[in-house]
């Protein structure tokens, strides 16, 4: 087995890299060695990542998109493999929080936007990366679920069904592949300090709703560590680990 620490050389995309948990886990990938492709959203937040890594004397490129477009999938996994020779991990961390809606009142716009940047974008660049590890015979892929995936009080309806999906992604694809090489494992934070919820209103009923379970959610959490965990699960330290899903939350999931 090798050390954790060892990934020069391999390729690594990383998606919501532009700031928050993607952009510590971005960098932290980058000070290990690894050629990181920083895919966002934000142009400026993709850049400003880009040239921090290259600043200090590592490979970055970027791929500015919305990742629920086939389109951006495609130049995401593309320019990773003509860039740096392989693709050896994919972190699908990109999210967007809904507005603590309860069901009954989730629009078909909320949901649709939320199910297809949380959970559909993922699919597609898994779908899209496969091929490009199996040729290899390895490969390492975390996802970032949630606290909301293992509860249904974190979030509103679309938001944790999304996160629910995701932990079945991951399992799914963790059994499917395990004979070939690929690892499939998730994260699921609990409070993070990130810019998630900026540029959100929550709804005055969901939230209130919500709010009267969220009891002993434990300190929140710097970026950074949510990232250690990310790295770990890619590493070949975890090397007989898939189809796991790591709570990161300070002890909140076993409350």
């Amino acid at each position: 087995m090798t050390d954790t620490t060892d990934f020069e050389g391999r390729g690594v995309v990383v998606t919501g890299a532009g700031s928050g948990i993607g952009r510590a886990t971005a960098l932290r990938f980058a000070n290990l060695g690894a050629r990181v492709l920083v895919a966002d959203i934000n142009p400026v937040g993709a850049e400003a990542v880009a040239k921090e890594i290259e600043t200090n004397g590592g490979t970055a490129r970027t791929v500015v998109g919305d990742l629920s477009d086939q389109g951006t999938v495609d130049e995401v996994i593309t320019t990773a493999v003509e860039s740096f020779g392989n693709l050896g991990v994919l972190v699908n961390n990109a999210g967007i929080m809904d507005t603590m809606t309860a069901t009954a009142d989730v629009s078909d716009t909320e949901w649709e936007r939320i199910i297809r940047i949380n959970l559909t974008a993922p699919f597609l660049l898994t779908r899209a990366a496969l091929p490009h590890m199996l040729a290899r015979g390895n490969g390492a892929i975390v996802n970032t679920a949630s606290e909301a995936a293992l509860r249904g009080s974190a979030a509103g309806t679309a938001y944790t069904v999304s996160k629910h999906g995701i932990i079945g992604l991951t399992k799914s694809t963790a059994i499917m592949y395990r004979d070939r090489g690929i690892r499939v494992n998730a994260i699921a934070p609990g409070g993070t300090r990130t810019h998630i919820t900026d540029t959100v209103t929550f709804d005055g009923d969901g939230a209130s709703i919500v709010g009267r379970y969220q009891t002993n959610v434990g300190r929140v959490a710097a970026a950074e560590e949510i990232a250690a965990a990310i790295v770990f699960l890619a590493s070949d330290a975890a090397s007989n680990i898939s189809g796991a899903v790591l709570p990161v939350d300070n002890g909140w999931s076993a409350v």
